[in-house]
């Protein structure tokens, strides 16, 4: 099957992340994938099948809300909503249960019909502070 850059972000959204299929990502990921998050470069395949695994087993309940999608050239643009509840042990806090939600953007750029780069940024702050990592500010400073 054939489709374009959004086609290839939003399923992966779609079946990798919200429905936990691993199976999709040989099909949309290219095996040379370097994705750049601020805390360190995800690789290859297996780097992003570590990913969608460790999402869902720190958030078993994890959704990917697509907000955007915009694209252009061998580029795509998503801005996403992520939400879930907390069981894991990842983000500096033991699990609390509790549902959080968070905000990012992704940029792909697709070759050969996956996605074989990434950028990526989230709202770390609001999510560490929803599971209680970090005080909530005043929004003084």
């Amino acid at each position: 099957m054939c489709m374009d850059g959004k086609g290839v972000a939003l399923r992966l959204f779609e079946e990798a992340f919200n429905r936990g299929n691993l199976d999709v990502i040989g099909e949309l990921v290219h095996p040379d994938l370097v994705y750049h998050y601020p805390d360190g470069d995800i690789e290859g395949l297996e780097g992003a099948r570590q990913l969608v695994i460790a999402m869902r087993s720190d958030f078993p309940d994890f959704h990917v809300t697509t907000e955007d999608v915009l694209a252009e050239g061998d580029k795509v643009v998503v801005r996403f909503t992520d939400s879930g509840t907390y069981e894991g042990g990842e983000f500096g806090t033991a699990a609390t249960g509790k549902r959080v939600t968070w905000t990012g953007v992704d940029i792909f750029r697709i070759a050969d019909g996956k996605i074989i780069e990434g950028w990526g940024v989230g709202d770390m702050l609001g999510l560490m502070r929803q599971l209680g990592v970090y005080p909530q500010g005043d929004g003084a400073s």
